[in-house]
């Protein structure tokens, strides 16, 4: 069963710019990036207790799990009916708890 796809406003306006930054650089990469990054979220709305635990989730019980893909790291929370995404962030920055 999928789940549906919620996006927190921040990591989305995250990711839009990093696109946006990238295709001035190359279009097709940014593409790419793009791509792989929502194929993987579309991925993990079937199975996304597959994916790690987020080492960056304070007093994560289980329910918090990232992934990286294309130099970014994508955290996500989940129910039995959608995954949120929370977080997207170059995998270069400095992590941040949270």
């Amino acid at each position: 069963m999928a789940r549906t796809i919620k996006w927190d406003e921040a990591a989305l306006s995250y990711l839009e710019k990093a696109l946006e930054w990238i295709a001035e650089e190359s279009v097709l990469q940014a593409e790419n990036v793009e791509q792989g990054i929502l194929e993987k979220i579309t991925m993990i709305t079937t199975a996304p207790e597959r994916v790690p635990p987020d080492k960056f989730k304070k007093n994560n019980q289980g329910k918090y799990s990232a992934f990286e893909t294309h130099s970014y790291r994508v955290a996500y929370t989940y129910t039995n009916e959608e995954v949120q995404i929370l977080r997207v962030r170059h995998i270069k920055q400095n992590p941040k708890m949270y």
